[in-house]
């Protein structure tokens, strides 16, 4: 039952390594966008608020075959960072994890903005009437009180990036060994006859890993609770 094949380990380490990328490279902009929506007023706020969450609601396909057209190979952004920097998404695996980015982002943005809007701006008011910069309050105050929450947030951006298949069969497809993640060979195999066995290993692997991913970030969002509280 547990016997993994060579291309199922392959797509369970590939799996981590996009879900892995794909949290991280996110969470600055994550944090940047939670504390803009949590501190700041201004003009357009609602609709920067739905932008960020539309991943959430529109079909995954939708969002891979947008990201298709503007970063492949011939696409309007893609074409020009291959001419002139080399740098291509399509059909690799950082193309992989861009999909994943863009899927998890508005959880990740969700759990930062309601972590930083749950510390007390009285420490933060504090620390400016001291004399401290909004940089550095920002860095010494608003971050340590919410990083249990920003934390969260990555890790729940790491699940919904582990789990990921519609975005990222359709910007990517689903290569051996360069793109073909846990779900998308979980679909491969669906295809193939007497797969049932490689399913189920494959699927109990995403559900553990998930479960803890899930479980560690309710752990966190408890832990800030309990010292805001």
């Amino acid at each position: 039952m547990f016997d993994f094949t060579p291309a199922e380990l392959t797509a369970i380490a590939l799996s981590l390594k996009v879900a892995t990328v794909a949290a991280l490279a996110s969470l600055p902009l994550g944090i940047a966008t939670g504390w803009l929506l949590a501190r700041k007023r201004f003009f357009g706020k609602a609709l920067v608020d739905a932008l960020v969450h539309l991943p959430l609601v529109l079909p995954p396909v939708v969002v891979g075959y947008v990201l298709l057209v503007a970063l492949g190979n011939n696409g309007v952004i893609g074409s020009l960072l291959m001419q002139h920097f080399g740098i291509g998404f399509a059909f690799r695996w950082t193309g992989a994890a861009l999909a994943s980015a863009v899927m998890g982002f508005p959880l990740m943005v969700r759990t930062i903005r309601l972590s930083i809007e749950a510390t007390d701006r009285r420490l933060e008011q504090a620390a400016a009437t001291l004399g401290a910069t909004p940089w550095r309050v920002f860095r010494s105050v608003t971050l340590p009180l919410a990083w249990p929450g920003i934390v969260a947030g990555a890790v729940l951006a790491f699940a919904k990036a582990l789990g990921e298949f519609g975005a990222t069969i359709t910007f990517v497809s689903a290569i051996p060994g360069e793109t073909q993640t846990i779900s998308s060979a979980i679909y491969g195999l669906l295809q193939v006859p007497g797969g049932d066995a490689g399913i189920w290993r494959l699927a109990l692997v995403a559900v553990g890993i998930s479960l803890l991913a899930l479980l560690a970030s309710e752990w966190l969002v408890r832990r800030q609770r309990g010292e805001t509280h």
